[in-house]
């Protein structure tokens, strides 16, 4: 099992004093989500988003194979950060080839494939890791592996910067048309959490916010892992923005009263043609979106546009995950002042829990990329990427 760095109830401690332990320990914590331990190169950290918002834990990384199990078991999620956790696995895995001369290294590169399918940029940092080291001596890649990372790393951050510039423009627009506070609706965690920094639904929320627009985010719990309910809530009070939880079925009620300006939603694959692959529930958003004239944006860096896939329905595989994720939930218990999980069904009985549906491009006003907005068709994305042509 990794280690543990540093575990803290946040039940018990107040957000200001959670940063002044992050700022004197943690530094890299306050704004990434995994970074290099500043005292050993060959250990990465994390947070372990599976605990928030209830406990905030930083484990150590030390090997490919924890690397996939982190990706696997949801330690870390999000399309972006999932592909940089594995380049950064592979990384580990060069540096247990180097150790050793037996370490199954391709072994090692096909388990952090196969730790999760849905999320395209997963095989897009794995095939550009496997281009980066073709070629180089095996004592020599630990170090070109850990320069490819990083270099992914401070891609996704800048990529994320520029979705949330692009993104600022459409608030500011609705701010100037309303001269309200401008009412957002977002689906599951697409915020920093899911990416290294800023995030891409949200890094245009964070800008806004900074610039002084008024915001507020209407929060869908995101059931079953409840990723808008715990980290999307917990990073917009950690950023002081304005939001509320609602239940996932309650968007549409919300939306039919005028009280949803526009939608922002992330993406782990986005096909050719504008075919959206987002957290279960998405589609349903869009559909109530449509019908009450609600613009619905998906933002995407361009490493999640899959250029092979056509038809999202028909290509993008869904991932199913255990069926406990739907038959029970858990939450902390403030009698017991510990996280317990309990079960919402009789015994007995099944679940069925795809964990993301396709959402067609037909319902898609538009896409926030990196080098602008695009129609949500291959003709809108090729405008912008030219050289995917």
């Amino acid at each position: 099992m990794p280690a543990v760095s540093l575990e803290l109830d946040l039940n018990r401690y107040a957000p200001a004093a959670v940063r002044s332990i992050l700022e004197a320990r943690f530094p890299a914590a306050l704004r990434r989500t995994l970074w290099v331990h500043p005292e050993d190169p060959e250990t990465i950290q994390i947070l372990d988003q599976r605990l928030l918002p209830h406990r905030l834990v930083i484990v150590e990384i030390r090997s490919a194979a924890e690397a996939a199990a982190a990706i696997r078991e949801m330690w870390v999620r999000g399309a972006p950060l999932i592909g940089i956790t594995a380049a950064y696995g592979v990384y580990l895995a060069c540096l247990e080839a180097r150790w050793s001369g037996s370490f199954p290294y391709e072994t090692a590169l096909r388990e952090l494939r196969e730790a999760r399918p849905t999320a395209v940029n997963l095989a897009w940092a794995l095939d550009h890791m496997a281009e980066t080291l073709h070629g180089v001596p095996p004592e020599q890649r630990p170090e070109r592996a850990l320069e490819a990372a990083g270099a992914l790393a401070e891609a996704d951050v800048a990529i994320c910067h520029a979705i949330g510039m692009h993104g600022l423009a459409l608030l500011r627009e609705a701010y100037a048309r309303t001269g309200r506070t401008v009412q957002i609706l977002t689906h599951c965690n697409a915020g920093r959490l899911a990416c290294m920094e800023w995030g891409t639904a949200t890094a245009p929320i964070y800008l806004a916010h900074q610039a002084g627009i008024p915001v507020h985010v209407w929060v869908d719990e995101t059931r079953p892992r409840n990723q808008g309910a715990s980290l999307t809530a917990w990073e917009l009070g950690q950023a002081g923005i304005p939001h509320t939880v609602i239940a996932d079925n309650a968007g549409g009620h919300l939306m039919q009263h005028g009280q949803v300006d526009l939608c922002i939603v992330g993406t782990d694959r986005t096909t050719r043609t504008g075919d959206v692959a987002n957290k279960i529930g998405t589609y349903l958003k869009a559909l109530a979106a449509r019908d009450c004239g609600v613009p619905f944006y998906v933002a995407l860096p361009s490493p999640t546009i899959d250029w092979t896939v056509r038809d999202g329905l028909a290509e993008i595989p869904i991932e199913i995950r255990s069926e406990s994720e739907v038959l029970n939930i858990s939450g902390f218990d403030p009698h017991a002042a510990q996280v317990r999980e309990v079960r919402l069904t009789p015994p007995g009985t099944a679940g069925h829990n795809p964990a993301f549906d396709v959402t067609p491009a037909r319902l898609v006003t538009g896409l926030i990329t990196e080098r602008g907005i695009a129609a949500a068709s291959e003709a809108g994305l090729l405008s912008l990427f030219p050289e995917r042509r």
